[in-house]
């Protein structure tokens, strides 16, 4: 049974920085590519950032450009986010995703259909 299991969420003030992480168990961790995405209340799913299944590429959303970075460690089957300069827009919660079939790129950001899997979230708050 596959598991995605996100931490490292809280409230925190605007410019302070977060890391999260997403722990896998299920899966052959270097197969898929990642992702972390977001849903603010009343908003639709947003692509934050991706990263290759090897961890050569990666790809930020617009709005995260510069102050996210993505990566993945292969050997710990986990994937973090590092979060710096956060806004009160960030506020979200923040899932990790799993693809097997298409890897990171801008487009899979914003068509996530093929997502094999999803973990149930971390819940960021930014406070101004």
């Amino acid at each position: 049974q596959v598991h995605l299991v996100e931490s490292g969420g809280g409230s925190v003030q605007a410019g302070g920085s977060l890391r999260l992480s997403c722990t896998t168990s299920g899966l052959t961790f270097e197969h898929y590519a990642m992702g972390w995405f977001r849903q603010a209340p009343g908003k639709e799913r947003e692509g934050v950032s991706c990263i290759s299944w090897s961890g050569d590429s990666t790809y930020d959303g617009d709005s995260v450009k510069g102050r996210f970075t993505i990566s993945r460690d292969n050997a710990k089957n986990t994937l973090y986010l590092q979060m710096d300069r956060l806004k009160p827009e960030d506020t979200a919660m923040y899932y990790c995703a799993a693809d097997l079939d298409e890897d990171c790129s801008g487009s899979w950001l914003e068509d996530y259909s093929s997502i094999d899997y999803w973990g149930k979230g971390t819940l960021v708050t930014i406070s101004s």
